[in-house]
């Protein structure tokens, strides 16, 4: 089985002109349905977040302003999205999702969460439209209570994971690697374990080999006993928040290597679909569907 997490109120009502494409969760969803690869069998919800859980990686005071709705202006600001009681249950159940997906990795080889990679999120503010750090949480919430001794956040997106970076500071039991477009947001970046800087309109043979080799190499030396893996679609040519000159032949070959250097070093990946701003929102859902696809192929043979 190829564990699938998603929730309906991932996509919610929400301003059509913004350009955070809010309503493509659900139409990945659909799209993975209608090639039938999300089935009943193997489609999870996750529950809400706690608060314990929420605060292994944020500030309480701050995760209490977003809840009630008490953010400043300035804080909504750098949030990039509208306050709305929508936001709020969506923001209190996506990092549960990809908790949820980590845990059916460790059962199953892999799992797949149709949402999260909020990398921008940080300790106590949102940014980047990112608000709890999803891939934070769930490093500390399976370091704390599973087996898992180390983890792996591979991030892909193309623009660096600030958040994820800073959170994660100091904790060596959790690996921060992120592959990203240099000149690309956030203008002041974060020092991750490994920041891979790529330079604006790369292609995709000096991509997909950069990509490839570094998680070969951080697989052999820091032996993960789980990987996060942010697999980005902004990293398109044509996405109007991405910088890079990347096909969709090439994201879907990053994504098969990727699963495929996991499934044979016999490390778990649990995938978040991360960025992607097309305006063609079905156009976008399956550019995410890409990685999802290829793990069932990889794992389920599907």
């Amino acid at each position: 089985m190829l564990p699938l997490v998603t929730h309906p109120a991932y996509s919610y009502p929400f301003p059509a002109k913004h350009r955070f494409p809010m309503q493509k969760f659900g139409l990945l969803h659909a799209y993975l349905q209608s090639l039938g690869i999300a089935t009943r069998t193997n489609t999870l919800r996750p529950g809400r977040c706690q608060p314990g859980l929420l605060t292994l990686a944020h500030d309480e005071a701050y995760v209490g302003r977003f809840v009630s709705g008490q953010l400043t202006h300035a804080e909504v600001r750098r949030m990039g999205l509208p306050w709305s009681e929508g936001l709020k249950l969506r923001t209190c159940i996506s990092p549960a999702g990809t908790l949820l997906a980590a845990h059916y990795a460790l059962e199953y080889g892999v799992a797949c969460h149709l949402a999260g990679g909020t990398h921008h999120a940080h300790r106590d503010f949102a940014s980047g439209f990112c608000i709890f750090n999803d891939l934070a949480i769930t490093a500390r919430a399976m370091l704390a209570h599973t087996r898992v001794r180390k983890v792996l956040i591979f991030d892909v997106d193309v623009h660096q994971g600030d958040g994820t970076a800073r959170i994660l500071e100091g904790d060596t039991q959790a690996f921060t690697c992120s592959v990203h477009c240099e000149k690309n947001f956030p203008v002041r970046k974060a020092a991750s374990d490994l920041d891979i800087n790529l330079p604006v309109a790369m292609g995709d043979d000096a991509y997909l080999s950069v990509v490839s080799h570094t998680f070969a190499k951080l697989l052999r030396e820091e032996r993960p006993d789980l990987v996060l893996y942010d697999a980005g679609v902004d990293v398109y040519a044509d996405d109007p928040l991405g910088l890079l000159n990347i096909s969709e032949a090439a994201i879907a070959a990053r994504d098969r290597d990727v699963l495929r250097q996991a499934r044979e070093a016999g490390v778990p990946i649990a995938t978040v679909i991360g960025g992607g701003y097309d305006r063609d929102q079905q156009a976008l859902a399956r550019r995410h569907a890409l990685c999802v696809e290829q793990a069932a192929m990889e794992f389920a043979g599907i």
